[in-house]
């Protein structure tokens, strides 16, 4: 009610409203969501639009996440910007860090009297997109976890079970490879197994509270001995027919577990709907693994998110925040979190959202499509709430470019390590300078 009040004043108020001028508030959302998700995007505003007459919202598919960044920022300095901005996860400290692109969503939802409470959010979604206070800046909404599908018929041939710690799956790769399967696959070697092994390890990944408490003298740490063990052990399994790397396309990593050659793939949360329709056997999942040595008894640590959030752009009229304040509160409602959920199987990012879907019994039929909430949800540690770091968009190009290098027997884990690292830290050098 509150909300709507807002809208009717800010209306008033605007430079040459008529009586019989449109009441109607019209937004702009810019977004990377192709196919499926693109279509399911588009049915989420055709249904905001339909469920009032105040506000009329238009997504606008801009291409890749990269492409959508650079382009939102380009129209910012131009004076063009959208109202909405979909900004993935590597990409947040440029958007924040362009200063006054932003408006906060925490500030604009309060602003607007909408009821806002950062604890309604699920546990490892909350401030992912934060402030170093703690402070909501973006609203998450395709938000996803690395978790570890397996397919049920290579662990019942080989008379194993899918692990949940790095130990075990050294127990069981032999196995699955007598029984003529490849163990294990992933499909973003940053983001499953450098950011997450991190999260779920509760190790640091950078100074300056991984950058949150800002970007001067923030220097990455991942040059160290957890990670270093990590990646070895993976040239190993490499070596011994138990790991197979097909390349930084997540696609070509995805496809051999889909067709059945792959007994283990490390992907998203968020890939469980696709999955469903394109595998050819039956699967299962459980969260990612973290290794017993480093957790102790106390078990894995939560995960940070993956996927993208929504930013509200500043530079527009109060009308029109008071809008996208609108559509925010739409969007997080529990009925629209669940349907996102269903129909793309990435998490419903509020705790409602997430009991609605266990109260109608989805999970009792697709356990699959909550590990990644169960995963989100573990506890957390002083690691695990995320990075904040510019040019990152970068710097997994250069862990991407020497994992490659590893794999392809070109460098060592020692040297790959090194290369990240200095590299890493010039561009966070620069970024720090020059913030773009």
């Amino acid at each position: 009610m509150k909300l709507r009040l807002l809208l009717a004043a800010t209306t008033a108020a605007f430079v040459g409203y008529s009586a019989s001028a449109s009441a109607e508030t019209k937004i702009q959302w810019w977004h990377a969501m192709g196919g499926q998700l693109g279509e399911t995007v588009n049915q989420i505003a055709a249904d905001f639009n339909a469920s009032q007459n105040e506000v009329e919202i238009t997504p606008v598919y801009k291409g890749t996440y990269e492409e959508t960044l650079t382009a939102g920022i380009a129209a910012f300095r131009a004076g063009g910007q959208p109202n909405i901005l979909q900004v993935f996860d590597a990409g947040a400290a440029t958007v924040i860090g362009a200063k006054g692109a932003v408006l906060p969503v925490q500030d604009l939802l309060e602003g607007a009297g909408a009821d806002f409470n950062i604890e309604d959010y699920i546990s490892g979604v909350r401030y992912f997109y934060a402030d170093s206070a703690g402070k909501m800046i973006g609203m998450p909404f395709n938000s996803s976890a690395p978790i570890m599908y397996y397919n049920t018929e290579a662990l019942e041939k080989a008379g194993v079970e899918a692990p949940t710690t790095w130990e075990e799956f050294e127990a069981i790769a032999p196995k699955l490879k007598e029984a003529g399967y490849i163990a294990l696959v992933q499909s973003h070697l940053p983001w499953e197994f450098t950011e997450n092994f991190l999260s779920r390890n509760n190790l640091q990944f950078a100074t300056n509270n991984n950058g949150y408490d800002g970007a001067v003298d923030t220097k990455l740490l991942v040059n160290a001995e957890p990670l270093k063990m990590m990646f070895t052990k993976l040239s190993d399994w490499k070596k011994e027919g138990f790991f197979e790397w097909y390349g930084t396309g997540w696609g070509d990593n995805q496809t051999p577990f889909e067709q059945g050659k792959v007994a283990l793939w490390v992907g998203s949360s968020g890939s469980f709907g696709g999955l469903q329709k394109s595998a050819t056997m039956p699967f299962g999942a459980v969260p990612l693994p973290c290794w017993a040595s480093i957790v102790g008894e106390g078990g894995c640590y939560q995960s940070f998110i993956g996927g993208a959030a929504l930013f509200a752009m500043s530079g527009k009229s109060d009308e029109e925040n008071a809008a996208t304040a609108k559509f925010f509160e739409y969007m997080t409602s529990p009925e629209v979190q669940l349907m996102w959920h269903k129909e793309t199987g990435y998490v419903p990012i509020t705790n409602a959202a997430y009991e609605a879907a266990k109260s109608e019994g989805y999970y009792d039929e697709t356990p699959q499509a909550e590990v990644g909430i169960e995963q989100l949800n573990m506890k957390a540690g002083e690691w695990t709430r995320g990075y904040r770091m510019g040019f990152y968009v970068q710097i997994r190009d250069i862990m991407n470019r020497e994992y490659g290098k590893l794999f392809t027997g070109e460098t060592t884990v020692d040297a790959a390590f090194e290369a990240i690292e200095s590299e890493g830290n010039q561009l966070l050098e620069r970024f720090a300078k020059t913030g773009s």
